[in-house]
């Protein structure tokens, strides 16, 4: 929809980024309206994570924004040359993200088209969200609308397709598609047209990953793709702190801002924090980051053991869970010999009526081995819809049994016959 140039203030003597509308859509009002409307959904939040815009204006049949430069690539553009990235480096994507999603949910906001493309990492790994310019009229664009959605059908929620208001959760499943991708090297659901992807997002589960991943990073990702929004995460802020949880040390994200307050009143500990600071190493390299952002860095460096330690400390909140019993029988055998297998015992009334997303986390976690299979059909608006009604074998048996689970689905009829554009 538009071009990216890079160009230099020369007032404030500082490199910008100027979007410029394509000529071809100068025309067409609705695209004016999203360029002004992207301006003013950038402008309500103020958050590190999220690209600034400066200015907006139209000169001379020419309709152009004034933002933020961002060095670094998009994520897209990343994910193109190296296909899949370190389970770290997207836990911590998924993270800053997460959290620059949750202060514009706070401010009113659902991004709706979270993708890589609108992605932007830094070569110091600081993630911008950009492209706020369907954050309020995505409702009113038809899914196969050309110029519109076209291309991003692979990143929509359930509720999107199926043409239902967008909500926070709808930017969760989002990013949980782009998670997904970043560790598999592709996206769950693909196909010859939108319309199959937009199906297969309604109806399908998504592949397993692969099972050489930290399985607590497996699960928070497909819990992000759960079909119904009260299967994900709560918001983006809890999603969020789940995936920090997973990082191997403390994020350089808000909660590390937020946590100096707590610092300074450690007392106990002045002389060691002093001598941290004089001890350590100073960036060698000029931040290109505004001012602000500058300053938080800096004092964030003298403080980085004593933060880590803090929020190491921290604990993720607990994501609902599907009860499934397990043998109260000793295991060890008369002869004390090594410690059998404990068998698993899957009762109807534990899954009936739960989300299939969550009944299969529950069953692997126990060691089973879970199929999920597309059984009854019910009305778009039907409630049972993506919950549990059945599953076989049920009762006791041994860890690593196979157990379909069959789940309710969405009858969605044939699909209408595409009309001829007739020129």
């Amino acid at each position: 929809m538009g071009e990216v140039w890079l160009a230099e203030d020369e007032v404030i003597l500082r490199q910008v980024a100027i979007k410029i509308l394509k000529q071809e859509y100068m025309g067409d009002p609705s695209f004016i309206e999203r360029f002004r409307i992207e301006a003013k959904h950038a402008a309500m939040v103020n958050h590190e994570g999220i690209a600034n815009v400066y200015d907006y204006g139209e000169d001379s049949g020419w309709a152009f924004l004034v933002m933020e430069y961002v060095p670094g690539d998009s994520l897209a553009r990343i994910l193109e040359r190296d296909k899949v990235l370190p389970e770290t480096k997207v836990m911590d994507i998924v993270a800053q993200t997460a959290r620059a999603l949750y202060a514009a949910h706070e401010a009113g906001l659902v991004h709706r088209d979270v993708k890589p493309g609108n992605l932007l990492i830094t070569p110091e790994g600081q993630v911008k969200i950009t492209d706020f310019g369907i954050a309020r009229v995505a409702d009113q664009v038809g899914l196969t609308a050309t110029g519109q959605v076209m291309g991003t059908v692979q990143y929509l929620s359930p509720e999107q397709a199926t043409g239902k208001p967008a909500t926070p959760s709808t930017d969760i499943y989002s990013l949980g598609i782009v998670a997904y991708e970043c560790l598999a090297g592709k996206r769950p659901f693909g196909g010859d047209s939108q319309m199959i992807i937009a199906m297969a997002q309604i109806n399908d589960m998504p592949p397993a990953l692969p099972v050489e991943l930290d399985e607590r990073v497996r699960k928070l990702v497909m819990s992000c793709l759960a079909k119904k929004a009260s299967g994900r995460p709560e918001n983006a802020l809890i999603l969020a702190q789940r995936a920090e949880a997973l990082l191997p040390t403390a994020p350089r994200s808000q909660a590390a801002t937020e946590l100096i307050e707590q610092i300074k009143q450690v007392t106990d500990r002045t002389t060691e924090i002093a001598t941290l600071t004089d001890t350590a190493p100073q960036p060698t390299q000029p931040i290109v980051w505004p001012w602000v952002a500058v300053i938080a860095v800096l004092g964030l460096t003298a403080l980085s053991v004593v933060v880590a330690i803090i929020i190491g400390s921290m604990t993720p909140v607990p994501s609902p869970t599907v009860t499934v019993t397990t043998s109260s029988q000793p295991s060890v055998t008369s002869s004390g010999g090594p410690t059998a297998p404990t068998p698993v015992t899957v009762l109807l009334a534990d899954i009936q009526g739960k989300p299939i997303s969550e009944v299969l986390t529950a069953l692997t976690e126990k060691g089973l081995v879970a199929e999920a299979i597309p059984g009854t059909k019910v009305a778009l608006d039907d409630p049972k819809d993506m919950t549990v009604y059945d599953a076989s074998p049920l009762g006791n048996m041994p860890e690593g049994s196979s157990i379909k689970v069959y789940y309710y689905v969405v009858d969605m009829g044939e699909p209408a016959p595409t009309p001829e554009v007739t020129q």
